[in-house]
């Protein structure tokens, strides 16, 4: 966040969904020092279990078995609700509390539905209510500093990007309610796609400053055949921007946990591989020889460590800043809508197995990604 960035002093709030990622990732984000104080009041999970849990980490915590009990008890005791549920419930929970006129902060993706994505957008900016993603990988230490080189202009402008993500299985769940949901389609929504797609698009959309106008994608399914999974753990696709091309390699099926991105620009290029980051920068090279000064440098970011609650709590401080200013429909809010839509288009390529999906107009265009799709010759 900018020094002029503008804050609310505390702000009152509700959990739903009480997993993983809630209780060892948001909530000790919410208890760090920052310009907002976050109190979290009530949670609300379908899991008795899971309840008993937040009452023991939450001290005094108010306990709902669903979240349409906890609006209706809550009215007028919180400013704003985190949904930290499957992805297939993040439509309906984010629009009830919308309006109930509350700030919603919401994990990605968004949706599992493009349409239903935009219409949660197009809502939130309707109520006048925040609609923020959880897109904390912009948020790491070594990702911002990617973004401070990108802004010095030392490899000039972006003209393609690779974004590898490795996992050697599915992230996991909690023991007291289906540890491997993500492999659940109907609870999901989709495989490593729909879990790390987000992630992977709205950087390569941050890098380049603009929106794909094309996508072709496959995916495939490695482990557990002819069981109970139904998403699948590989995914590659080749995107098309109006400056350049992006690839991407999402796998649950790795040897390694481990991200690798390199974005190349016009007169140098980085490389991310978790904490250490080189930047090749190109001196000459417009009458005579091109040369290159070459810098390594590690930034501890914590990438093993599947929580990233440092990450959440300065995502949070831009979620705090983006209701102090009025921001109901952000750059992050598009953003995110983006995500989902283009991912349920890589979707639709990957079964059709065409070359390339052809997405929506170019990127000023707040055209439905999906919606506005054909198939390539």
């Amino acid at each position: 966040m900018t020094e002029s960035a503008i804050y609310p002093k505390s702000l009152r709030g509700a959990i739903v969904g009480f997993g993983f990622i809630s209780e060892r990732g948001h909530l000790p984000a919410y208890a760090l020092p920052g310009p907002t104080k976050f109190d979290i009041v009530a949670v609300a999970d379908t899991c008795e279990a899971r309840r008993e849990k937040a009452r023991q980490a939450i001290p005094g915590v108010r306990a709902y078995a669903t979240h349409e009990a906890l609006l209706d008890a809550e009215r007028g005791r919180i400013d704003f609700v985190d949904v930290t549920t499957p992805p297939c419930d993040h439509g309906r929970i984010a629009r009830d509390a919308l309006s109930r006129g509350l700030h919603v902060l919401c994990e990605k993706p968004l949706s599992t539905s493009g349409s239903e994505a935009r219409a949660m957008a197009t809502h939130a900016r309707e109520v006048r209510r925040v609609l923020f993603p959880c897109h904390n990988y912009k948020h790491a230490p070594v990702i911002k500093a990617v973004r401070q080189v990108l802004d010095s202009g030392r490899i000039g402008s972006v003209r393609l990007v690779t974004l590898d993500t490795f996992r050697n299985t599915h992230a996991k769940g909690v023991d007291e309610w289906r540890r491997d949901w993500r492999r659940e389609n109907r609870f999901s929504g989709g495989g490593i796609a729909m879990d790390h797609g987000s992630h992977t698009f709205y950087l390569a959309f941050d890098w380049f400053g603009e929106y794909p106008t094309a996508i072709s994608a496959k995916m495939s399914s490695q482990s557990k055949v002819g069981g109970t999974f139904d998403t699948e753990d590989n995914f590659s696709c080749a995107l098309t921007f109006p400056s350049g091309t992006a690839t991407a390699h999402l796998s649950w099926t790795a040897g390694v946990r481990k991200v690798i991105y390199t974005i190349h620009g016009d007169r140098g290029a980085i490389r991310v591989e978790d904490d250490d980051v080189e930047v090749a920068a190109m001196s000459g090279g417009a009458t005579g020889p091109a040369s290159w000064e070459i810098r390594k440098h590690k930034i501890a970011s914590e990438w093993m460590d599947a929580s990233h609650v440092g990450w959440f709590r300065s995502l949070f401080n831009q979620f705090a800043t983006a209701i102090a200013e009025d921001d109901f429909f952000s750059k992050e809010t598009e953003t995110s809508v983006r995500c989902v839509e283009l991912i349920t288009t890589a979707y639709e390529s990957a079964r059709e197995r065409s070359i390339e999906r052809v997405l929506g107009a170019g990127p000023s265009s707040r055209s439905n990604l999906a919606n506005k799709g054909g198939t390539a010759a």
